[in-house]
């Protein structure tokens, strides 16, 4: 059976199931493997950092702000230790922080410190004084969080501190650092964290980009000029920039939207995205040409469970949907041909 892009549209239109089959049996997925990118921290320098930690504050029987602030600038590795045991993102951190201390934490900053620390380029000894009072601010926290029990909550909530290290504050802590944690109670808090969950939400824009990378070259190869655009970027027409403009924002003739995603709810998302494009390009007036083609490059689980989502994609594109293993298929298929020089 020929791609939904290799027949006319009409084709497309009245074999529809047969076509969506045709798509799903390309789609791939590669949630199993992921891209370490830069500041990815290994194990052995996790655990050097939980080892610093451990000893300057004496199996956490002593866990105070000098002493942590000890152990982070003997190892700065500490500091992210510090901060999984809170079970916190880098910008939750500052929040709570800038609540008890009264000190500004931005989201930037917290972001900034904890990827300068992955990334291996942070000195506690040069650091600023405001830089300075704003992680003696995160430890000052961290330190009452971590030796107080967790709250009592209401019934049918549960507190983020009502974990296996954290329950009972510092007595949690100093039990797990010297017996070890019950595998079973492991379990249920990776159930509840999903295995390697910080890190796939650090790379996923890498992850996303091995698409936008493989259209690139597609079109280099071709010798076609496009418009990349950025995240967030204003385009004019456009309620949101679609990811790649061709030949340019000035004269758009085909718009194409790069779209990875593991979650089919994530996937039905980028499909109402896709077909609003398509909205935009219906001409006003009696034309029946499209103002520029819309195409979909996508990939990735999510869109291979829901039939209709697929359908609704087929329809939005008129055909135009690829996948990486299509997209040897993406200028010649397309009205890209068109500006197609070598």
């Amino acid at each position: 059976m020929p791609y939904p892009f290799e027949v006319p549209f009409e084709e497309v239109k009245s074999g529809l199931d047969g076509y969506v089959t045709a798509i799903f049996s390309l789609l791939q997925s590669e949630f199993l493997v992921l891209p370490k990118g830069d500041g990815f921290v290994d194990y052995p320098s996790f655990e050097t950092g939980y080892e610093a930690l451990k000893r300057a504050t004496s199996e956490f029987t002593n866990v105070t702000t000098e002493a942590v602030m000890g152990a982070v600038s003997e190892f700065p590795m500490a500091m992210i230790v510090v901060r999984t045991m809170l079970g916190f993102t880098p910008p939750e951190w500052a929040y709570v922080a800038a609540q008890k201390t009264g000190l500004e934490l931005s989201q930037g900053f917290s972001r900034g410190l904890d990827r300068s620390i992955r990334m291996q380029k942070f000195n506690l000894s040069r650091a600023g004084s405001i830089t300075l009072a704003r992680i003696r601010a995160l430890i000052d926290t961290a330190c009452t969080l971590l030796n107080s029990p967790a709250p009592n909550v209401e019934v049918g909530q549960l507190h983020r501190l009502d974990k296996a290290d954290t329950h009972q504050g510092s007595d949690s802590l100093t039990s797990l650092a010297r017996i070890g944690v019950p595998y079973a109670m492991l379990l249920y808090e990776r159930f509840l964290g999903r295995p390697f969950a910080g890190h796939r939400d650090s790379v996923s824009e890498i992850v996303g980009d091995s698409l936008e990378s493989a259209i690139e070259d597609a079109l280099t190869k071709a010798g076609v000029s496009y418009r990349k655009t950025k995240r967030a970027e204003r385009i004019a027409g456009f309620d949101q920039a679609p990811d790649f403009l061709i030949p340019s924002e000035f004269n758009v003739q085909a718009v194409i939207e790069a779209k990875l995603t593991e979650d089919d709810g994530t996937a039905r998302d980028k499909v109402t995205r896709i077909q609003h494009l398509a909205q935009l390009s219906q001409p006003e007036g009696a034309s029946s040409s499209p103002k520029f083609e819309v195409i979909a490059c996508i990939s990735g689980r999510g869109f291979g469970v829901r039939r209709e989502d697929m359908k609704k994609l087929l329809l939005a594109t008129r055909g135009k949907v690829f996948t990486f293993k299509t997209l040897d298929k993406l200028v010649e298929c397309t009205c890209i041909r068109g500006f197609r020089s070598r």
